[in-house]
């Protein structure tokens, strides 16, 4: 007797049904499963570059149909037990930063500081979990309250760390029961911020703070950067400052300088080079730094010298804060022996000083160091430039750079000329840089257009409140995680929303990083297969162009890279994420993993082109 199916398909193709048929059915079906089956993105490969997203249309119905789909995925989604969720680590990671385990350092060998830093190659991550809050975690305030208020429950330090300091930075701070404020006009150095920042510029030959952009300074790397209330001051004069310091198990800098929405990151040079490409900065800035300057032959002053740009000064100012005296004096003197020594080494001239600040200026003929002794630090061979955390150089790196401009000879226009495009990246032309700038222009408003009526639903408007400017100061902290020519942050510029943006550009990708830098944008190198050098909670809102189909999983897994996203990522932050239809149904799969609320949406250009919108819940436990 023959089955129902076979019965069926008799009554359609007739009585009887050939074998051979049949057998070529099931061929074909086969073929289709192989076909359809090999061109899912099980893994993506590597390619140079970077797409810009298409010009979108429709946004406007697509906004209203996102904020209704997406808060129906969110009533869903808040059901109970969800497959495949994460669980949540322990209270001991609270402030987890993978990557700078001391203890196992020790273990491993790493002695004379090198077990403070950076060793991604010893961390075991183990099995993955979420990094919760802390019990007391409290939104941060919107900026600029959140520049000068901070909440005592969202970073590490305690009363009794803050009362037994006795630096001059953290005079600053009014510790209340739980709050941070910050004095933003006086107690840092001297008589001020303002104060101390008019002496340096005075120093520098110029009137005030104001006049820096005169002497063509415009990005200023701030060693050990205290909690950045000089940072926030030189932000306030439209200059870029970014904080580096090292790792901090407790009462971090960097921390609290992200928590008040400052550019910061961690970074030590004890035995590795800043993650920086060379001819970077206009200005490097160590106040009480802590560095002892005769340590490893003078390196440190010669990896300040990879950083700094032909022209660029060095500003240290020294922890003495004592009346004069012959104790201080003697401190003053072995502090600068060894600085005065190896600055004439390196075609360094001392060109002020006044109190405990000194600043030097790095030569702008590059000739100088081809002039030098030989006993006198050598050039090190041409076109050695990988600074992504390398070992420290005993050698002169850039004087043979064709991006070697005196910083007086720049515009401060962050829009470049064709030649300086040509030298900071080379194969860039001025009409593909246009129009990445136009692109992203648009992008932006598109992305603004879409988060607003979600992030206003989370938001609403209060009695007697002004209505605020959509979504105004609701984003400060932001990365782009696949920063191309940093024109998502020229966007955010031009359209002064009050955010500045982590340039991050991958370290297999083209490199665009000297290009970004020099438009006076915040950036780094970075491997996304191993964690980002910050602490928990530090960004509100995460964004990649392409990223996930940039990604190897022989190398790392996209599990890992959501999970290091949520770590950085705070409560009812945002991820946006443009990439192929493949890589962002993937990516959906994994921001359910991390428990976000997400949403694929359609940009309706005729291609396979999506963004996936993620919002990252407060989860109090």
């Amino acid at each position: 007797m023959r089955s129902p199916l076979l019965n069926k398909l008799s009554l359609t193709c007739g009585r009887r049904l050939p074998v051979s048929w049949l057998v070529l059915c099931f061929t074909s079906v086969l073929v289709l499963i192989a076909v359809f089956g090999s061109s899912f993105p099980k893994s993506f490969d590597y390619v140079t570059v970077t797409p810009v997203p298409e010009i979108y249309s429709n946004y406007r119905r697509l906004k209203e149909q996102a904020a209704v789909d997406y808060f129906q995925l969110r009533t869903v989604s808040s059901g109970a037990g969800r497959q495949g969720e994460l669980g949540l680590c322990g209270k001991e990671r609270e402030n987890y930063v993978p990557c700078y385990n001391v203890t196992a350092n020790v273990l491993l060998g790493f002695k004379d500081g090198e077990e403070f830093d950076r060793h991604c190659e010893v961390s075991s991550q183990g099995k993955f979990c979420l990094v919760r809050p802390p019990k007391d975690y409290k939104i941060p305030l919107r900026w600029p309250a959140g520049r000068d208020v901070i909440w005592t429950g969202n970073v590490k330090i305690t009363k009794d760390q803050f009362l037994s300091s006795g630096s001059i930075t953290k005079r600053m701070m009014l510790l209340e029961e739980n709050q941070i404020a910050f004095h933003s006009q006086d107690g840092l150095i001297f008589d001020g911020v303002k104060d101390y920042s008019r002496q340096i510029a005075e120093m520098m030959g110029l009137g005030s703070g104001s006049e820096f952009f005169q002497a063509g300074v415009r990005t200023v790397l701030d060693i050990g950067c205290g909690f950045g209330s000089f940072g926030a001051h030189l932000v306030s004069l439209k200059l870029m400052a970014l904080c580096v310091a090292a790792y901090e198990a407790t009462g971090s800098q960097v921390q609290i300088a992200l928590e008040r929405g400052l550019p910061a990151m961690i970074g030590d040079f004890i035995s590795r080079q800043l993650p920086y490409p060379s001819l970077s900065f206009d200005m490097v800035h160590c106040a009480q730094c802590g560095i002892v300057w005769d340590k490893k032959e003078g390196m440190f002053l010669v990896e300040f010298d990879r950083l700094l740009k032909p022209g660029g000064f060095f500003v240290i100012t020294s922890p003495i804060s004592k009346p004069p005296g012959h104790a201080t004096s003697l401190k003053k003197r072995s502090m600068l022996t060894p600085l005065a020594q190896f600055t004439e080494k390196i075609c360094w001239s001392l060109i002020a000083q006044q109190d405990e600040t000194f600043i030097w200026q790095k030569t702008a003929d590059a000739h100088c160091y081809s002039s030098l002794q030989k006993n006198e630090v050598p050039l090190c061979k041409e076109g050695y430039d990988a600074p992504y955390y390398q070992t420290l150089m005993p050698c002169i790196i850039g004087a043979s750079s064709k991006r070697w401009i005196p910083i007086q000879n720049k515009s401060s226009s962050p829009d470049l000329s064709s030649m300086e495009l040509e030298l900071m990246a080379a194969g860039v032309s001025p009409e593909d840089f246009f129009e990445d700038l136009q692109v992203w222009k648009l992008a932006l408003k598109n992305y603004w257009s879409l988060l607003t009526p979600l992030i206003f639903s989370d938001h609403p408007k209060r009695p007697g409140d002004e209505d605020p400017l959509p979504p105004f100061n609701m984003v400060r902290n932001v990365m782009d995680m696949n920063a191309h020519y940093g024109g998502l942050n020229a966007a955010f510029l031009e359209e002064m929303k009050s955010v500045w943006v982590m340039n991050v550009v991958p370290v297999r990708a083209r490199n665009t990083l000297p290009l970004i830098l020099d438009r006076g944008f915040p950036g780094v190198y970075h491997d996304w297969c191993e964690p980002f050098p910050t602490y928990p909670r530090t960004y509100d809102l995460l964004h990649a162009n392409g990223l996930l189909s940039h990604l190897t999983s022989e190398r790392c897994s996209l599990v890992e890279l959501f999970v290091e996203m949520d770590r950085i990522l705070r409560p009812e932050g945002w991820v946006v994420l443009s990439d192929k239809l493949g890589a962002i149904e993937l990516a959906r799969a994994h921001a359910t993993q991390v428990r976000w609320d997400a949403r694929v949406i359609d940009v309706q250009n005729g291609n396979d082109q999506r963004l996936l919108v993620c919002q990252k819940p407060f989860v109090k436990k």
